[in-house]
């Protein structure tokens, strides 16, 4: 049971996006996060000869998007290690909850995105483990 099957993935931008928030000042604003996150950060050209520009705030949902994958991954596995990852997203998300609901900084749309991947994170891992457990039952009772 490595610490990679059992912590949350998700934690990586949700650390990112506190210390991203809380840098500088100990009550940040939501407007101070929101220019913060809507800085041009990386400005790809494409072949069609626009400019693709990259904020903080789009990589971190990026970012939250390749980690969600890599936890659906991870929320078909069973046993004791899937369970306590289950565990974890859920604490993760009602820390992410609380934070969106109760400080200023936390009330932006990106927040809001990685928050919901959270919740998809919770509920895709609770339901896999109940279709997996229900298979199982059925298996065991044939």
């Amino acid at each position: 049971m490595g610490l990679f099957s059992i912590i949350p993935l998700l934690i990586i931008p949700i650390l990112i996006y506190n210390v991203i928030s809380f840098g500088g000042a100990t009550l940040t604003t939501a407007e101070a996060v929101r220019a913060r996150m809507d800085v041009e950060f990386m400005s790809v050209p494409m072949a069609s000869g626009a400019e693709w520009i990259i904020t903080p705030g789009h990589g971190l949902v990026a970012m939250a998007l390749v980690m969600l994958f890599f936890e659906l991954l991870k929320s078909t596995g069973i046993g004791r290690a899937a369970v306590m990852n289950h565990a974890f997203s859920m604490v993760l998300f009602i820390i992410c909850l609380v934070e969106f609901l109760m400080f200023d900084a936390f009330a932006t749309s990106v927040f809001f995105l990685i928050m919901m991947m959270a919740l998809m994170d919770v509920m895709a891992g609770f339901m896999v483990t109940i279709a997996s457990a229900r298979r199982d039952f059925n298996v065991v009772e044939n």
